[in-house]
């Protein structure tokens, strides 16, 4: 593909989307052509709204799952509902954009001779036995399981990536993205750290599922987001998979809390049975992120909490 100097034409799939829209401003700062592609299941063009006079930013809609044929460099494949609400709610639209889009792109992908890079997700690591999670584990997934549909989508769609590369030679990247939270979280996605803010703010009962002893790993979008872009710029030989996430752990209960204490709430703490395949931890090893790609993320939870939690207090303001 012809670059116009060392400004690349990147194109993101689910670019309107949470992840995609910080991707998409990065991208541009950077001072590349951008064109972001989404069909707005989960995405919407609030998140990219102040993009769209931007002389280096184009949108367009479409669905991943069909064909597309555009001239690019790079493509980012962010396609595809991320949290348990959305993705199970049309569980075989979720599978067709993880399996389906992955084709397509790839495909695309191949014809252009443009890199690729695949966001994965953890969620491949299922209920893993191995804490913390290293990118040679081969995960413990139930693939019949309400959560199955993302979880083996994405699986599938790493396979399809080597695939391609060892039977095409196509230059991929394939990024497992864990627990990721900021501004421009859909407030209605079911995803903890919106529940916990929104439920918060609105001086409701904040639902944890289960004890709340589970832990989770929490990234700051900004951080994951350069993660990406360093994943991106990495040579050819080196493919992935690799982690980006944020190593601290917490439990369920301490986000809980620090939710609460950062918004003022009186909320309480309300609890729920846990959801089938539900992991109970989940923390990524980062060895190959410092080693290749020399990145780890350097916001705290404290800080980044706050950060969104302004998002949110404005967002419902407005409401």
């Amino acid at each position: 593909m012809r670059s116009y100097g060392t400004i690349k034409r990147v194109m993101v799939t689910g670019g309107a989307g949470f992840l995609g829209s910080h991707l998409c401003e990065r991208l541009i700062e950077a001072g590349h052509d951008v064109l972001c592609i989404d069909n707005f299941y989960t995405g919407t063009k609030d998140n990219v709204a102040h993009l769209l006079g931007h002389p280096h930013f184009e949108l367009m809609r479409h669905d991943v799952t069909f064909p597309l044929y555009v001239e690019v460099d790079e493509i980012y494949n962010l396609a595809c509902p991320a949290s348990p609400v959305h993705y199970q709610y049309d569980p075989v639209q979720t599978t067709k954009t993880s399996v389906h889009g992955a084709i397509n792109m790839l495909g695309l992908a191949k014809r252009l001779k443009a890199k690729i890079l695949q966001a994965s997700t953890s969620e491949v690591y299922g209920d893993p036995q191995v804490h913390p999670q290293r990118e040679d584990y081969w995960g413990h997934v139930n693939p019949i399981g309400l959560r199955s549909c993302y979880d083996e989508g994405k699986r599938c769609a790493e396979t399809l990536f080597f695939d391609y590369h060892r039977q095409h030679k196509l230059r991929i990247k394939v990024a497992r993205i864990f627990n990721t939270y900021g501004p421009r979280m859909h407030p209605s996605d079911g995803r903890v750290v919106s529940n916990f803010i929104v439920q918060a703010l609105r001086g409701e009962p904040i639902t944890i599922y289960g004890d709340g002893s589970q832990t989770r790993s929490f990234c700051y979008v900004d951080d994951l987001i350069a993660g990406l872009m360093r994943l991106m710029d990495t040579g050819d030989d080196f493919t992935g998979p690799v982690n980006i996430g944020n190593p601290g752990e917490f439990t369920i209960l301490e986000l809980a809390r620090k939710v609460v204490a950062f918004t003022g709430s009186k909320s309480e703490i309300l609890h729920k049975p846990l959801p089938s395949d539900d992991p109970l931890q989940r923390q990524p090893d980062l060895t190959l992120a410092r080693a290749h790609l020399n990145w780890e993320p350097s916001t705290a939870l404290d800080a980044g909490l706050q950060k969104t939690i302004a998002y949110f207090s404005q967002l419902l303001a407005k409401a």
